[in-house]
């Protein structure tokens, strides 16, 4: 099967070997992501909202990069370090998706790349 990697420059550098996103048949898998920022590599984490939002211009720039945005998500999943965040978590993500939003699962987790509190990654079709 063919299929085309996609990266955009806008959201954070791979921190492993694997790629921003992969493009197959139409259907785009975006890798989870995480609040870093792409220019000067810091985190954002000085609350749960902001790091949300980061996570969410992280995956919007990926998205973009293959000519997609957030109407075009099938499906996104959630990996949070404390789920008594979820709330906080579940409002900001929420703003993202104005109308129809995608299929979603929440998961609490014991650790997450560089100790973030929320990583997101989302499957996309045109």
């Amino acid at each position: 099967m063919a299929h085309t990697i996609i990266n955009s420059t806008k959201a954070p550098a791979p921190i492993g070997p694997y790629s921003q996103a992969t493009l197959a048949n139409g259907i785009l898998y975006v890798s989870g992501q995480i609040a870093l920022d792409a220019e000067s590599g810091n985190l954002t984490n000085d609350s749960i909202e902001n790091e949300t939002h980061k996570v969410m211009q992280n995956l919007k720039a990926i998205l973009s990069e293959a000519g997609m945005d957030f109407s075009n998500v099938l499906k996104c999943s959630i990996f949070v370090k404390d789920l008594n965040n979820f709330g906080k978590i579940n409002e900001t993500y929420g703003s993202y998706f104005t109308s129809n939003p995608p299929a979603r699962e929440t998961v609490e987790v014991s650790r997450l790349p560089k100790d973030v509190n929320v990583e997101i990654s989302c499957i996309a079709t045109k």
